[in-house]
This record gives structure tokens, sequence and C-alpha cells, in this order.
């Protein structure tokens, strides 16, 4: 059976830098596996992607070379355990607040006697390479399950959450923090108070010894926060990479004057 190399780098503390795809569409879906990014997560949290079309790109993402992850719009037990049926290699799972929910979802993640999984389903073997047998007797050991830290609860839990058995890294999305870390009034914590909290979830993750990652923009973003510690980074996605090539080749457009530009 195949392993998740994406796991065993996290596990010997090696960074790993992917993306987030948003589209999931299976042509763009495909050339983005060819990046050379280890891994990419679908995201069925914030995008109209459905079951099948999920199964489909993680299909594509496996075949390949690259490790398929998922993000799920929460996580419970039916969408993690459907998710991974379909062949995902590995969840990310958010809004995780306390640490029973961490527990439900990993729970989720793994056979007996550890999790509460249930057996059954064919294409999740396909993209391990394996038989449904061996897969059952070792998908516990190559399922990735990465926990979202997302609110100042999290934070305050996360000591606990961060040490359960089957917690394999943490992820933080800077944006969801930053909202839930509003006052009464609405307004946003200074650039300051929301580093304060990001520097917070790295040294717990640290201390207990659990890889911790948060979403970044640039990489000059991913060189800093590598250099302070963090594992599991996802850079933009490719609805944000093409967005940002097309914003500037209009904005070079615009540059030239008028007559030039009647030229092409």
């Amino acid at each position: 059976m195949k392993k998740n190399p994406v796991k065993a780098a996290l596990q010997n503390g090696e960074p790993q830098v992917g993306t987030w795809l948003s589209f999931a569409q299976v042509p763009v879906t495909r050339f983005m596996a060819r990046m050379g990014f280890p891994w990419l997560t679908v995201d069925m949290e914030h995008s109209p992607i459905n079951w099948e079309t999920a199964a489909h790109n993680f299909a594509s993402i496996a075949e390949a070379g690259c490790v398929p992850l998922v993000r799920v719009p929460r996580g419970d037990h039916d969408l993690i355990k459907r998710v991974l049926d379909a062949g995902a290699m590995g969840i990310i799972v958010p809004m995780v607040n306390t640490v029973e929910e961490a527990k439900i979802a990993i729970a989720a993640a793994k056979y007996p006697p550890v999790g509460n999984r249930s057996v059954g389903g064919a294409f999740h073997c396909l993209n391990f390479d394996a038989s449904a047998g061996d897969y059952f007797a070792q998908a516990n050991d190559e399922i990735l399950v990465i926990l979202q830290t997302e609110s100042p609860e999290g934070v305050e839990n996360a000591e606990e959450i961060y040490s359960l058995p089957g917690c394999d890294a943490i992820f933080v999305g800077p944006n969801d923090l930053k909202f839930q870390m509003r006052g009464p009034d609405g307004i946003d914590p200074t650039k300051e108070e929301h580093e304060e909290m990001l520097q917070k979830v790295l040294a717990i993750g640290k201390k207990v010894g659990t890889p911790v990652g948060l979403h970044v923009a640039t990489v000059q973003d991913v060189q800093q926060r590598i250099e302070e510690g963090w594992q599991f980074l996802a850079i933009g996605s490719e609805l944000k990479m093409m967005v940002d090539e097309a914003q500037r080749i209009t904005s070079e457009l615009n540059m030239i004057n008028s007559s030039d530009l009647a030229r092409y």
C-alpha cells in the first residue's frame, strides 16, 4: 500500500507547502497536481463542490503523484466518512473549538478499535494503490488528520486538543481567527493582537510536538513562517493565482497607450 508522504514529512519535522483548490474542476486539478506541490486541498467548506466532483479530483491528484486532501464543511462523522471513502488521503476539519469536537473528528477518520469509521466502499483503496484488505489494515496509519484552530476558544483549548492521539497537525485559518477575535463592537483585533494569537498557537504546537501551519499569501510569507517553525503551509489558491496573474496582465496592458494597443 502506498504511503502518505506528507504525513511522514510532517512527522519528521519537514515543512510541506501546498495550495487550495476552489474550482475543483478536473481539468484544472490535473494541471495543478503536476505543478510540484506535495499536496492539494479540495475545499468543500467554502466552494460549491459536490461529492462526485470531489471524488474525481481526489483521483486526479493521486494519479499525478500528489497527495489529495480535503477540507470538510464541518467535523461530523458522515462528512468525514464520505470524503475518505471517496479517496481523500487526509482531512482538514474547520472550527475545532473544543476537545470533544476534536475527538469526534479524529474518531470518524479511524477504523476500530481506534475510532468509529465504518468499513465499506471501494474507491478509497485505489488512490493508495492497495487492495481493500490492505487499506482497511493500514489506513489508520496513513490518513492525515489536520484540525483547524480558528477562534480564541480553540486557542484556549489548544494544548489539550493538540495532544490528542490522532491529531497529526493543526492549521490556522487566519481570517476566521481574526473575525472570531472581534469584540462586541465588531471591531477587528489589531495586527499585533492577531499575530500574538498566532504565536500562541505556534508555541503550543512546539510544546506538545504537533506540527502547526496556516494559510499565507506570498512566497515571502512562506519563508518567514517556516523560519518561525510553522510546517503545514498553504499558499493562496488556484483561484487567487489565476486572478493575480490576470490582474498583472491587465495592469500592464493599461500602461500601454491607446495607439500602441491598437496595433495588437
